[in-house]
């Protein structure tokens, strides 16, 4: 359990971001250095180990240009726990808001969903069986003196010639339900009853996690309730495979890994972190509740134990990376104290034209990909010409000028207006085997007006 097994250089890890996020060199080999150093510190002696504590990152850059990404991507790349919070959600104390803690509560809760999926996993095999054997019980049942009977009845006066017909049947429709044969027939089954929502307030006062813990233990000492359910054999394998999965795992084993993966390997992403600055919303608000907050995010980020439904959780070694525009303030105008806990500050560049291009078309989820998957499942092909995404870039580009800078957001925008009427015309009026090229002309055409009219695209964008 105390090993994390990413163990990719940080050049394989900007690499790997490669993939998916275009330019910020920087900032991808500041991440990819955070995350070798979780794998380097699990391997000194432990002595030193504790003291190793992580470089937490602030990324400072306009919206759109791949912090959240970033983040994102790296949590994946590390099989880690991943939480996004925005630190204007957040309140001072006594008021009305989240409790900063949260966070490390979803982190948890994350990391708990991770460890009980690839424990299920190991499981699933096992399971299978025993859900196989439910459904052949269902459908033909085995004769008392079988061996497959529940309950074998000593001295069956059944004739034995029976018990082994209906072996022999059992065994037919074994096969014949490994092969999918019988997926559309229906049966009856017994399933575990959903339980009838939260238990009311109790008292005044309570916190959010003792709240937590107090449902869950009503819910636990309440017996479970069973209740017939028909449905396909197809869906019962997929109900009963859940259900006999979550009975062979270990739920103490489950939260003891899942504590350890969140403390050691967990990443925090607080975004809009130029909000909560002096001055961070363009002078509007009072600035001691802006302070208040930081005082409050300040513990969580230096190191505290924070009590959680599934046990407390030391947050020293979560990485933590913050992200804001700060175009009405600096990262100085944060209190001194919270400066100090994100000592690598990575300026991101905003995006270029030639950057667009290659967002539209490199990344493996980009955006023209996507839409050439969706309009596929209607059996249409759609292509775009070079000379029709070197115009979709350009206008992308113009408007973030003109308008406003959303940064990589601004495709999403474009690309939509560009292609609804072709999605809505799909399947009624451009039928199957339809093919769609896009080419220059066409993005002129569709997007005229876009970049003209500066005052209507602000609405339109």
């Amino acid at each position: 359990m105390n090993n994390i097994k990413n163990d990719l250089t940080p050049k394989q890890i900007v690499a790997e971001l490669d993939k998916y996020i275009i330019g910020q060199k920087d900032a991808k080999r500041n991440v990819a250095i955070a995350l070798r150093n979780r794998w380097r510190r699990m391997k000194v002696k432990e002595d030193i180990q504790g003291e190793i504590v992580p470089n937490n990152i602030l990324l400072i850059g306009s919206t759109g240009v791949g912090k959240t990404e970033i983040a994102r991507r790296l949590a994946k790349i590390a099989d880690a726990p991943f939480t996004k919070v925005e630190a204007s959600k957040f309140t001072e104390v006594g008021y009305v808001g989240r409790d900063v803690e949260s966070m490390v509560r979803d982190l948890v809760e994350q990391s708990v969903n991770m460890v009980k999926i690839a424990k299920k996993e190991e499981v699933k095999e096992k399971a299978a069986e025993v859900v196989e054997g439910i459904i052949l019980d269902a459908l033909i049942p085995p004769l008392k003196g079988s061996p497959n009977a529940y309950a074998t009845k000593i001295g069956s006066d059944e004739p034995e010639n029976e018990v082994e017909l209906n072996e022999q049947t059992r065994a037919r429709f074994r096969e014949k339900i490994r092969n999918g044969e019988l997926d559309d027939r229906k049966i009856e089954i017994d399933v575990t009853a959903t339980p009838s929502g939260n238990v009311g307030m109790i008292g005044g006062g309570m916190d959010e996690a003792s709240m937590i813990n107090i449902q869950e233990m009503i819910g636990n000492m309440m017996p479970k309730k069973k209740k017939k359910r028909k449905v396909t054999i197809s869906e019962a394998r997929k109900i009963l495979l859940e259900e006999e999965a979550s009975k062979m795992i270990d739920m103490d084993e489950v939260k003891e890994e899942a504590i350890f993966k969140a403390e050691n390997t967990g990443i925090i992403f607080i975004d809009e972190v130029d909000k909560i600055a002096k001055g961070g919303d363009g002078g509007k608000g009072p600035d001691v509740s802006r302070e208040g907050v930081q005082r409050d995010l300040l513990p969580i980020v230096e190191g505290s134990a924070v009590n959680t439904k599934y046990g407390i959780i030391n947050t020293d070694h979560i990485l933590f990376v913050a992200a804001g525009a700060f175009h009405f303030s600096k990262p100085s105008d944060l209190i001194p104290e919270l400066q100090g806990r994100f000592p690598i500050r990575v300026e991101l560049d905003n995006l270029t034209k030639a950057d667009f291009l290659r967002i539209l078309t490199e990344p493996k989820n980009a955006l023209t990909k996507q839409y050439e998957a969706l309009v596929a499942s209607e059996e249409v092909s759609l292509t775009f010409q070079d000379e029709a995404l070197e115009e979709i870039a350009e206008m992308a580009f113009q408007i973030n000028e003109d308008v406003e800078n959303i940064g990589a957001r601004r495709l999403h925008t474009v690309m939509s207006k560009l292609l609804n009427e072709i999605l809505f015309d799909i399947p009624d009026t451009i039928g199957p085997n339809a093919k769609i090229v896009i080419d220059k002309n066409m993005v002129q055409e569709k997007l005229a007006g876009l970049v003209k009219d500066k005052d209507l695209s602000r609405y339109i964008l």
